[in-house]
């Protein structure tokens, strides 16, 4: 599924990387710490998380993943959309909770990254 796809389909607001939202999702992850994502986040997963700082953005350039949802209605702050635009790097937004929004990418057929 491309993230241009899950927009559409969950009504989510794209803040940055419009032109990059024709990559596909391989997987997806959901976690909060930065380390874990950088451990355990492979290539061309989608990461949701609460964070907006533009940490968010070097964990997901240095992953190459293929973008981030942000829940709660979180808005990147601005330096975080100047770095993912520079990036090329999608970053949206979702109004639902992390868990409520995972289960429902889980039901369009995402699936966890593979356990190492």
């Amino acid at each position: 599924m491309k993230l241009n796809d899950l927009v559409k389909e969950f009504g989510l607001e794209v803040k940055t990387g419009k032109g990059h939202l024709d990559r596909e999702v391989a997987a997806g992850y959901a976690s909060d710490l930065l380390s874990d994502v950088l451990a355990h986040a492979e290539e061309g997963t989608l990461w949701v998380t609460l964070h907006i700082h533009q940490n968010i953005v070097a964990v997901a350039s240095h992953k190459d993943l293929a973008g981030i949802i942000l829940v709660q209605g979180r808005q990147p702050e601005k330096d975080t959309i100047a770095k993912a635009e520079e990036e090329g790097l999608p970053i949206l937004v979702s109004t639902l909770s992390a868990f409520e929004l995972v289960g429902r990418l889980y039901k369009a057929g995402i699936r966890g990254a593979e356990a190492d």
